[in-house]
């Protein structure tokens, strides 16, 4: 390399010094999009991917951990594996509550270090909870692998359906959003479903409300909304939508937020591949919707919908 030359490269090279200043005055001033205009740490993907990769280690140790352990090692590996995964969410849930509606907005000084020591307990507290609610969402997602080992005939054993199925990587993933939403970190919760979407191409709101024994066959291209509650040992293929029909907006235009507007699932239901489901409709309990239909009423139970006609069974 030739010492006598200037030297080209970075911003010298790119002549990015008045770029630099324009992005700074949009970023702090012009279109400044932080959260309440100063909300600078956010949540981080990479971690929530860590920390779910942790808990599902801690849940399942030999299926999502090591696949070597033993009865002596079995307990020592859940505990440092689950120490580890909760110190991470500690963290990430104290970074999501100043998403909060509670939260305060334009804190300073001695106020602002107050409220930093109060989000930082009440993160703790969630994660206290959210580790005690460990077993009974392990013993939800066990029922789930049961009903796709009878739910499918080509299912072979629980193994294949935990390493092979990604209706069951996208349930474990619901599970654990929807877990985050009812203790009070809907925003986190939202952040583990979208990495769960990204890893399954199955689209599961962590407010919907789904009961135990879920099957997800195949999967790919299955939505499911925010509001939607699905009953026990429903089974879904892929494709299906339980959407919202319509948006109600408000008298200045804006759209109504947090009401009921997606189906209600009961008890005992298939729905085939393809099928649109929408609107706060009630699928009565025992039916079974066929592919393809776009169903925006309630069925009675023990109904039987395909795409030339309906009739009760």
């Amino acid at each position: 390399m030739n010492s006598e030359l200037p030297y080209q490269g970075g911003s010298v090279q790119w002549h990015l010094g008045p770029v630099i200043d324009a992005l700074r005055t949009s970023r702090e001033s012009t279109h400044n999009i932080r959260h309440q205009g100063r909300v600078r740490e956010l949540p981080s993907r990479d971690v929530l991917r860590q920390i779910v990769d942790g808990l599902s280690a801690a849940l399942f140790p030999t299926h999502y951990g090591r696949p070597d352990l033993n009865d002596e090692s079995i307990d020592y590996y859940v505990a440092d594996t689950l120490n580890v995964a909760l110190d991470r969410l500690v963290e990430q849930v104290r970074r999501a509550l100043r998403f909060s509606p509670a939260a305060p907005s334009e804190l300073t000084g001695a106020d602002a270090q107050r409220e930093d020591l109060v989000l930082a307990e009440r993160a703790r507290a969630i994660t206290r909870e959210f580790a005690a609610r460990l077993p009974a969402l392990r013993a939800l997602l066990v029922s789930d692998v049961q009903a796709a080992l009878a739910g499918d005939p080509a299912a072979t054993s629980v193994a294949e359906i935990m390493l092979c199925y990604p209706g069951t990587i996208a349930i474990l993933y619901h599970r654990i959003a929807h877990c985050l939403t009812r203790l009070g970190v809907p925003f986190l919760a939202r952040v583990v479903a979208d990495i769960g979407h990204s890893l399954t191409g199955i689209d599961i709101h962590p407010g919907a409300q789904i009961g135990g024994s879920f099957f997800i066959d195949h999967g790919t291209g299955v939505v499911i909304g925010e509001t939607a509650i699905l009953g026990e040992r429903v089974r879904l293929y892929q494709a299906v939508t339980l959407g919202a029909k319509r948006f109600p907006v408000d008298d200045s235009g804006a759209l109504v937020k947090g009401i009921p507007r997606h189906p209600i699932v009961e008890d005992d239901v298939v729905i085939y591949a393809g099928a649109t489901i929408l609107g706060r409709i009630t699928i009565g309990a025992g039916s079974t919707i066929g592919g393809n239909v776009w169903l925006t009423q309630s069925v009675p139970p023990g109904s039987n919908v395909s795409q030339a006609q309906m009739r009760n069974t």
